[in-house]
């Protein structure tokens, strides 16, 4: 009698991790270095190899479907148009990624993150992540907590090795400071969030960075002027310019630690948006018409699909299911 091996179970960061490499290999920028910095990963156990070759596999059957998305819907296409006008990679990279191509196996080479469905490349050396659906608490002390939502990653800030700070460089986290704990830092693209004795949270998406002041203080920092939030009090901003001071319901900027996503009145593109954050693979919406209608609703984390179910049927919306995870709603 044939025995087959049991597929190894991987986890689900070494996937993201697999993710990001067919990503850089795909990118038309990997250097002569990172190619040898894959083969190093990817020759590290057998876990790693059978998580490349997963995430190429998925790669090469989720590519034909975007390429039809790029021409059937306008943001894909706008997304793909931006990228090719982007400057040309020098010879050096061109050479690099020639070779990374040949060790990844693959023909062809993808112009953008398909759908965000990879790691961005500045996420790579995070010192913790979270994958989508993921929530993390991490003690930097024994004064001060960090939770990390979904799709999450930060890099620790030190002084004389000593834990100062973080910088976030995607999604959101939430940070609790006893009374007695030294101010603490929180960069987030153009800006700097310094909390005195505050619970406070940050989130930055596509360039977007908003800070919410839960309890105590916390001082922005910025090139286009600085904020000082007290409770209940929210800034947002972006590289060359930051918002006014907002009141806003902690309950519903909070719900996610619940286990919940709470809307009031927020567009359907919006809603589907802060959805595609806590799903593996993505939500797309091709009704235009659909996009600012809003939602008032309350769901479940560990209920998306009960949520997205919801939406089709009040909407009148068909589904349809493309490898990866991706839903596109028409």
């Amino acid at each position: 009698m044939t025995t087959h091996p049991q597929p190894l179970k991987l986890p689900e960061t070494l996937r993201e991790d697999a993710r990001a490499w067919v990503r850089k290999l795909h990118s038309g920028a990997a250097t002569q270095w990172e190619a040898q910095a894959f083969r190093r990963w990817r020759d590290a156990s057998p876990a790693h190899q059978a998580a490349f070759i997963e995430a190429r596999q998925q790669w090469r059957v989720l590519q034909p479907a975007l390429n039809s998305l790029v021409r059937s819907d306008a943001e894909a296409a706008s997304l793909h148009r931006e990228t090719l006008r982007a400057p040309e990679a020098s010879r050096r990279a061109f050479l690099g990624a020639a070779g990374a191509a040949a060790v990844a196996g693959v023909a062809g080479v993808a112009v953008y993150s398909p759908l965000g469905l990879w790691p961005a490349a500045n996420e790579w050396n995070a010192d913790w992540r979270t994958v989508a659906g993921e929530q993390r608490a991490i003690a930097l002390s024994d004064q001060i907590g960090v939770t990390l939502n979904t799709r999450t990653s930060v890099r620790r800030l030190t002084s004389d090795g000593q834990t100062v700070g973080l910088e976030l460089l995607n999604g959101e986290a939430a940070i609790e400071m006893l009374a007695s704990a030294r101010d603490f830092s929180v960069v987030a693209g153009a800006g700097r969030s310094i909390a005195e004795s505050a619970r406070f949270e940050i989130s930055r998406l596509e360039g977007r960075v908003c800070v919410t002041c839960l309890a105590g203080r916390v001082r922005i920092e910025h090139p286009a002027g600085d904020r000082l939030l007290l409770a209940r009090q929210q800034a947002v901003y972006r590289d060359h310019s930051i918002s006014g001071i907002a009141t806003v319901d902690p309950k519903v900027a909070s719900a996610w630690r619940r286990g919940e996503l709470v809307f009031k009145q927020v567009p359907l593109s919006a809603v589907l948006d802060e959805i595609n954050r806590y799903r593996p693979g993505r939500v797309v919406l091709m009704v235009d018409s659909l996009r600012e209608k809003t939602v008032t609703a309350t769901f479940r984390l560990d209920r998306l699909d009960l949520a997205l179910l919801q939406m089709q049927r009040s909407f009148g919306l068909n589904a349809r299911s493309l490898p990866a995870g991706v839903l596109v709603l028409s």
